[in-house]
């Protein structure tokens, strides 16, 4: 979803100011009514598709751009702070080989974070990403529990020096919104996978998987890959090649 901050702002005002919305109506969605130009279409299905041969090992630049882009800083507690997006070391245990490769959200087509959260703060775009609706986060940690792959972060700690686009607080639960920001304005391309590119390693791909004449889709279509627990049937967002 892409909003400005004036009419976040405006809404808000107008909400303290005792303007009446009708029971059950979010803010979230009285901005998907007043832009419904913006509105996120069924039409595209955006993902990533990450190449794991690829990946370098002990390389953290996807996750070091991800959290310049989103504001998230750290407080040297790695038991509580925030991870948006993280990077796996997988080892054979019989062959002893291992693989490095980056986990964030996966942006499920069944999310099982949306059908936990008692509010509906977490929800699924029409587009496909997952995001966390921050007015209706109570911070009951549902969702953190739901996820199979770790994806969500509770914030501990006070929120400073936020970027307009990404908005956090304490208290709340927060996770991977494939740079929802850059997507609505048509960047077609997230930071992970920008500075994936200019590392040299280009083993992030994003696009719209909807597309078949996206690079992301003729990739798929080339080449096997795999969702992480395929099992569940969760029909995920982020693909991996090579594991």
């Amino acid at each position: 979803m892409s909003i400005s901050r004036r009419q976040l702002l405006g809404l808000t005002a107008a909400a303290a100011a005792g303007a009446a919305i009708a029971p059950g109506l979010r803010l979230i969605e009285l901005v998907q009514a007043r832009s419904p130009e913006e509105a996120a279409s069924r039409l595209h299905r955006w993902g990533l598709l990450i190449d794991v041969n690829r990946c370098a090992d002990g390389c953290t630049a996807c996750v070091d751009a991800c959290f310049v882009e989103n504001g998230v800083t750290g407080h040297g507690r790695p038991a509580t702070d925030a991870q948006w997006i993280r990077k796996l070391t997988v080892n054979d245990q019989y062959t002893g080989f291992s693989q490095s490769f980056p986990m964030m959200c996966q942006h499920c087509a069944e999310p099982p974070c949306v059908d936990v959260c008692p509010t509906g703060a977490s929800f699924k775009r029409a587009d496909g990403i997952v995001l966390v609706d921050k007015h209706t986060c109570i911070g009951c940690r549902y969702c953190m529990m739901a996820c199979p792959y770790k994806a969500r972060s509770f914030i501990h700690e006070d929120v400073t020096g936020q970027k307009p686009h990404a908005p956090r607080g304490k208290g709340t639960v927060e996770s991977c919104t494939l740079c929802v920001h850059k997507v609505d304005r048509g960047d077609g391309i997230t930071a992970c996978a920008e500075a994936c590119q200019r590392a040299g390693h280009e083993a992030i791909l994003f696009g719209d998987l909807n597309d078949p004449g996206s690079e992301i889709a003729k990739r798929l279509r080339s080449a096997p890959s795999r969702q992480i627990r395929a099992d569940l049937g969760l029909n995920t967002g982020v693909r991996y090649q090579g594991i």
